[in-house]
């Protein structure tokens, strides 16, 4: 197995933090999507009574 080059590690964290990133941007549009489509909906408690 040959040794990992000079900017291997480098590369591989860029590549984590950049993932993460894009990650934690899609998980936030997603919510975000989600509440503004169900905004106008009655919570079941206040529904039920």
């Amino acid at each position: 197995m040959p040794s990992p080059k000079a900017g291997d590690l480098k590369a591989g964290y860029t590549g984590l933090i950049i993932g993460a990133v894009v990650l934690f941007i899609t998980m936030t549009a997603i919510v975000h999507f989600t509440n503004a489509h169900y905004a106008a909906e009655k919570p079941a408690a206040e529904v039920a009574k």
